[in-house]
């Protein structure tokens, strides 16, 4: 892969284009890549890709090596892996809540303690989620709740 970068005091907006003999499997990684950058996910449902805007997503949870989206009424495939979700939506609001589960922080409607220190978060449609012990400090903190 070569990269190259124009610089055109002109230019009115940023501009990227791939040019590339195939559509491949690392070329729409690119893109994905990229989307997440004006904070939109690239998913796919019964055959069809959407663009997703990431304020939509509720939290994302990975489940047998596979990456699903949720909003408030739809569920949708990634080709993302959770880590790089983890790096590219961080400031954008999203924390890891446990080993298999992001959440987008600004749809949480309630927190409360569990059992052996985890905690349930209920979310705006009302799903509740699981934060584990080891990520439960460090979502207080995020939140600014002790």
């Amino acid at each position: 892969m070569k990269i190259e970068i124009n610089i055109d005091e002109k230019a009115e907006e940023l501009t990227v284009c791939v040019l590339c003999p195939q559509l491949t499997p690392e070329v729409e990684k690119i893109i994905e890549t990229l989307r997440t950058l004006n904070n939109q996910l690239s998913v796919k449902k019964d055959g069809e890709i959407f663009l997703l805007d990431a304020a939509e997503t509720l939290y994302i949870e990975s489940v047998d090596r596979k990456c699903f989206v949720y909003t408030s009424g739809e569920v949708y495939e990634t080709d993302m892996r959770l880590y790089e979700l983890e790096r590219d939506l961080g400031h954008c609001g999203f924390f890891r809540v446990s080993r298999s589960c992001l959440v987008n922080l600004r749809t949480v409607r309630s927190l409360k303690a569990d059992i052996d220190r985890r905690i349930r978060i209920t979310m705006l449609n009302g799903e509740q989620i699981i934060a584990s012990r080891q990520y439960a400090d460090g979502l207080k903190e995020r939140l600014g709740v002790k």
